[in-house]
């Protein structure tokens, strides 16, 4: 059983983090160590109660038998538990993150588990390559809104991934002013209130992640949704969970 007065104290600190201490730092990477390296070991408490639909994206992801997967952004590594027992059907699992605050828990938490195909990497979303050359997997974990350069890390998904491999992302985000049939409309308040909210910490909302993994990749599900924020009882932040995949050559002459 949690113990309440100290959930009470890791939130104190993690919310300090989120609303008084600005990141510092002149590269992305220092940025966010500097931001994280005070608030890591309370990192994932917090956030289970605020990214909603991890769990629920990583397992409906299909663990490919002796495959590579790659979670970029991937924090303290929780999402390698998410996964559960079938990660040993895995060659290899790949959590890169630009933190090393973040990253050390990463690898307290594959000491304990005892994985050893699952290493931690402190690299660039954008420019990491795995050793076998590509992936059947690639995920972002409420990461893509923390990546400047959003639009290069999908890219770069797209040609990690071999034919017929999976993307997962799960995200907040707003919609556009006028969306596209069959997308979510977010009315005035939603679109103005939650991008500078989070924006402050370096959290980027976008409208425009959702149609361009829609346009990169092919659609295997999409759900748009509103979560719960810690502290904040009336309102809800929106977020999505996309499950794309790669065209294989034949898909690609079918569709032609």
């Amino acid at each position: 059983m949690s113990n309440p007065l100290k959930t009470v104290a890791s939130d104190a600190k993690t919310l300090w983090h989120l609303a008084v201490r600005r990141a510092k730092g002149k590269t992305h990477a220092e940025r966010l160590e500097n931001f994280y390296s005070g608030q890591a070991g309370d990192y994932d408490d917090f956030r289970r109660r605020m990214l909603h639909s991890r769990q629920e994206m990583i397992q409906s992801i299909p663990v490919p038998e002796g495959g590579v997967w790659v979670d970029l952004g991937a924090g303290t590594g929780e999402n390698a538990e998410h996964i559960g027992e079938p990660i040993s059907q895995l060659s290899k699992m790949y959590l890169i993150d630009l933190s090393e605050s973040l990253l050390e828990q990463a690898q307290r938490r594959v000491d304990a588990n005892g994985w050893t195909n699952v290493t931690p990497v402190c690299y660039d979303a954008t420019q990491f390559v795995p050793e076998e050359g590509a992936a059947d997997v690639v995920t972002f974990s409420y990461s893509l809104t923390m990546i400047p350069d959003w639009f290069r890390a999908i890219d770069h998904a797209w040609n990690l991934l071999r034919p017929g491999g999976v993307i997962g992302v799960v995200d907040f985000y707003v919609s556009r002013k006028h969306p596209e049939e069959n997308f979510s409309k977010h009315g005035w308040g939603t679109r103005t209130f939650w991008q500078p909210w989070f924006a402050s910490d370096n959290v980027f909302l976008s409208p425009d992640h959702l149609p361009y993994l829609k346009n990169k990749f092919e659609t295997v599900s999409l759900s748009e949704r509103r979560g719960k924020i810690p502290y904040l009882p009336f309102v809800r932040a929106p977020h999505y969970l996309f499950i794309g995949k790669k065209p294989t050559s034949s898909d690609t002459t079918d569709e032609a």
